[in-house]
């Protein structure tokens, strides 16, 4: 090629061979509605998905995380993807659980890829909501506990969150009552107590999360929790318990005999 971009080559030779392997090989753009070829990727979707029709619970972590990133990432590699968030976050649940920004840092995930995983989270999330509902909380304690964990175990910063219950320990209500930083949240049992009068609520299960991952629970988890039974018994209102959740886990003052 000179300078003018003329090539020197006569205009019917062909290109050499190894610029022929050169260009054939490079992908096609994806702009102006051009079919990109077929991915060697593809026979693999198709085989993971007939795995998991046969076997569900059959499959790892990392290739149920590939089925749900074939449908938000149609076009790429996904084994890879699904295998860096789990290198990045340890669980499937942990990938689930954290912030979109984080997610969006993972080569392969960006802005869109990540709310679509948020939303699978909410989804799970409200389904785990929907099984405690219209049901005697105390004969479902598991079912609070996992629901509990995929709501709050993985958050950044501390919640507070309380269930209303009625007085058959029906749940009124599910209400997060403060956000706080990565170690602490204020609490106000006033506050908590006219929010269960205005619901008429007769008991509560006060649950918070620890960012840190370990659900032990502190003094001054023990001392508010303390504060809060002593301010409902007037008002003829029982906590039930105070739940703890972390990645790790969880744990009840109640169990443990601190309340």
């Amino acid at each position: 090629m000179t300078a003018e971009g003329q090539d020197n080559t006569d205009e019917g030779d062909p290109a050499p061979a190894d610029e022929r392997s050169y260009f054939a090989e490079q992908p096609r753009p994806l702009d102006g509605g051009i079919k990109p070829p077929a991915q060697h990727y593809h026979g693999h979707r198709d085989r993971l998905r007939q795995r998991f029709r046969d076997n569900a619970s059959g499959l790892a972590d990392y290739e149920l995380l590939e089925l749900l990133l074939f449908r938000l990432l149609p076009r790429r590699d996904t084994k890879p993807i699904a295998k860096a968030l789990l290198q990045r976050f340890g669980t499937l649940s942990e990938v689930l659980g954290a912030p979109p920004h984080l997610l969006a840092e993972t080569d392969g995930i960006g802005e869109s890829a990540a709310l679509d995983l948020k939303v699978v989270a909410a989804l799970g999330q409200r389904s785990l909501k929907g099984a405690i509902r219209e049901r005697q909380l105390l004969g479902s304690w598991q079912s609070v506990i996992d629901y509990c964990r995929a709501a709050m175990a993985f958050e950044t910063r501390e919640q507070f969150r309380i269930l209303f219950l009625d007085k058959k320990n029906v749940l009124i209500a599910d209400e997060v009552q403060q956000t706080g930083t990565v170690d602490h949240t204020p609490v106000y049992p006033r506050e908590v107590m006219r929010r269960a009068l205005e619901l008429s609520a007769t008991a509560l299960i006060l649950v918070h999360n620890h960012p840190s991952g370990d659900p032990t629970p502190s003094r001054a988890d023990i001392e508010m929790t303390r504060t809060i039974i002593e301010t409902a018994k007037p008002l003829g209102i029982t906590v039930h318990d105070h739940v703890i959740v972390g990645r790790n886990g969880h744990a009840s003052l109640k169990g443990l005999q601190l309340i």
